[in-house]
């Protein structure tokens, strides 16, 4: 999760952008941070704190945080069904951290999760905040190399469902990003360095995807 947290004072329209936009799911956490990487990249971009904000989205990224906060509050404001909705539909889903937590079937204790991704995960991992770390890790699968990750009470993924791709490993084997489909999950966060590539392949999957089912 990110050392900052921004929290919305009211639930209001989100900013403007157009149909194909990527959303940033902005209830809690490090969300500012992947608009502005979106942002710096050129990809037109969204903050989503309500149904009816997903409305002609490629894509949504549900940003690290507190998973369980997060959780809760997709229920109070009746989004887990939205984004379930919109993925069935072919909508494309990142989550990083908190995110891959979100996306998981199961997490080892009972908190709000969507359920979209056939695996389980051990979170805070890595132990407490003052454990956190850096390195380098690889996604060949979509042509990525030395991508600085940065764990932050990184969750990792303890099993992976048969349908579920690894994308990447940490230095000491633990699987760290998965994908499915149009799913993507990361228990880093690339938003917190200047490498925007895995936002840009981001971006392109999720157009792709919104092609394919116009």
């Amino acid at each position: 999760m990110s050392g900052r947290y921004h929290v919305p004072a009211v639930l209001s329209r989100p900013d403007v952008a157009g149909e194909g936009a990527i959303g940033v799911l902005a209830l809690q956490g490090a969300f500012i941070e992947h608009v502005a990487a979106l942002t710096e990249i050129g990809v037109a971009t969204r903050e989503v704190r309500l149904p009816e904000h997903i409305a002609g989205l490629s894509g949504l990224i549900i940003p690290g945080g507190e998973s369980t906060v997060i959780g809760k509050l997709m229920v109070k404001y009746e989004l887990d069904s939205a984004i379930r909705s919109f993925v069935a539909d072919g909508g494309a889903i990142w989550g990083t951290c908190a995110g891959m937590i979100l996306l998981a079937n199961d997490v080892g204790r009972d908190q709000p999760l969507l359920n979209l991704l056939d695996i389980d995960v051990e979170r805070n991992a890595y132990g407490s905040q003052l454990a956190s770390f850096e390195e380098d890790v690889a996604l060949p699968d979509l042509g990525i190399a030395d991508l600085r990750a940065v764990f932050i009470r990184a969750p990792v993924v303890a099993r992976v469902g048969p349908n579920v791709r690894i994308e990447a490993r940490d230095g000491r084997g633990n699987v760290v990003a998965v994908s499915c489909g149009n799913i993507l999950a990361t228990a880093f966060h690339p938003e917190l360095t200047a490498d925007r590539r895995l936002h840009a392949s981001f971006a392109k999957h999720a157009g792709q995807a919104a092609a394919a089912v116009s």
